[in-house]
């Protein structure tokens, strides 16, 4: 028996859910760039290379080159779309936007996604390849320099910005921790409620 080669998925997508046909091998970044318009996530190398498709799936990054579509469906994808609370930018923006963190501004959206987890996964505590002490009982190590371009190294800037992403993302991650939260549809609910 041969098994369909395609079906209808609802992603839900910085707070909203969109349904759409595709192809099982369609990636989240071509369903969220060519089926929904959502073209703030950028195409790179289409190999989980560089960085420039980041993405946060339930709060965690990722590359959405890699990530199939269908994978995705049940999860809660922020894109950079979704990352600011209305016209109030979210703490990582603000920062890039200050301290210059982009240049022709290609790999920004996924600089910030991913710093945004960046932020979120040493607030959690965890250790990066250059943590010098991994014990859970250290708790997080300091946010130096060194440890922001280990855990950011995922993501590529042609233009050599790095000095500047590294004092932004080190300036974002000093912001109260509520502004560093990414907002979506259903925290807005949670505040109503």
């Amino acid at each position: 028996m041969a098994s369909s080669a395609s079906s209808v998925i609802t992603l839900k997508i910085n707070g909203e859910k969109y349904t759409l046909p595709v192809d099982h091998r369609t990636t989240l970044l071509d369903a969220l760039r060519e089926r929904l318009d959502l073209t703030g996530t950028k195409k790179g190398c289409d190999q989980g290379q560089c960085g420039a498709c980041t993405v946060l799936l339930d709060g965690r990054r990722a590359v959405a080159c890699l990530q199939l579509a269908v994978a995705a469906e049940g999860r809660e994808i922020t894109t950079i779309e979704g990352v600011a609370d209305g016209e109030r930018l979210h703490p990582v923006q603000q920062a890039f936007l200050d301290l210059d963190g982009f240049q022709c501004g290609y790999c920004t959206p996924g600089q910030i996604c991913s710093a945004i987890g960046v932020i979120e996964e040493h607030a959690a505590g965890w250790p990066s390849a250059v943590t010098a002490d991994v014990r859970p009982e250290a708790g997080p190590p300091p946010l130096t320099a060194e440890e922001i371009r280990e855990r950011m190294s995922g993501n590529l800037c042609r233009c050599g910005a790095y000095v500047s992403i590294v004092e932004a993302v080190a300036r974002a991650a000093e912001a109260p921790r509520d502004e560093q939260r990414v907002n979506t549809a259903s925290d807005a609910k949670e505040a109503v409620a």
